[in-house]
């Protein structure tokens, strides 16, 4: 595998972390719990849909999907897929640091699993 394809798979794999931390900060926002509290559908629909975080973080899955694509030309899925995991660290991470979410040690150490899954994977 390139140096190239593990770049491609990094910066799509963040892209997607960020984008939770980024639709995470879009839910969070009042104008949107305001909503929320309504029985209005298409009211709820309109305020989520023009979020501007909402907006950037679906962007940012937009562009992280179209750099997935460029992965699965160069290597088996069987070898990329596993490198997603990587993401349930970063979003930890992230949430951790930029919305201040507290993170027991029960779920470090399943992230660590997961992450050791990964190395474990894509070492076959």
């Amino acid at each position: 595998m390139s140096v190239s394809t593990v770049v491609l798979m990094l910066v799509s794999v963040a892209m997607s972390a960020l984008a939770q931390i980024t639709l995470k900060y879009g839910m969070s926002s009042s104008r949107v719990a305001n909503v929320l509290i309504q029985d209005d559908r298409a009211a709820t629909l309109l305020t989520i849909a023009t979020q501007p975080q909402i907006i950037g973080g679906l962007a940012l899955y937009g562009a992280g999907a179209v750099l997935w694509l460029f992965v699965l030309a160069k290597i088996d899925v069987s070898v990329a897929y596993p490198f997603v995991g990587l993401g349930f660290i970063l979003t930890m991470l992230l949430g951790v640091i930029l919305l201040g979410e507290q993170v027991t040690m029960l779920r470090v150490v399943g992230t660590l699993m997961v992450f050791a899954g990964v190395i474990l994977v894509a070492r076959s």
